[in-house]
């Protein structure tokens, strides 16, 4: 059965979730950081609707992934004290995952924000 109360308790989590990533992680305040500065290049510019849509795409899956990396550092962390080789293989994958995409999303941005930022000089 639907509750508002419910919904409200995953709302709030969800956005102590958020404060935590951006009180404790360094590279996910960079990464929304960069993405305010695009969400406001996206609106600044005369972009066309779905090049809007991709931007804020890309900014969402370059957060989201960060935070799922972020969980997973934070399971293995708390699972296995110390260091372990295998740990930081799969820590190091994960990162990776993030790099992918902040590249790719980086790639897909320049792409579409250069040539009206060239046409304003």
């Amino acid at each position: 059965m639907f509750s508002f109360k419910n919904l409200q308790k995953s709302f709030q989590s969800a956005f102590k979730g958020l404060s935590i990533a951006f009180k404790e992680e360094q590279t996910f305040r960079i990464q929304a950081s960069i993405g305010l500065v695009v969400l406001f290049l996206t609106f600044f510019l005369a972009l066309r609707s779905w090049e809007k849509v991709v931007l804020i795409l890309l900014i969402i899956s370059v957060l989201g992934l960060e935070l799922i990396n972020s969980q997973i550092e934070r399971i293995l962390d708390f699972t296995h004290l110390g260091f372990h080789p295998k740990i930081k293989r799969i820590k190091d994958l994960s990162a990776a995952a993030v790099l992918v995409v902040s590249l790719g999303a980086a790639l897909g941005g320049v792409f579409i924000l250069l040539p009206p930022l060239l046409a304003l000089f």
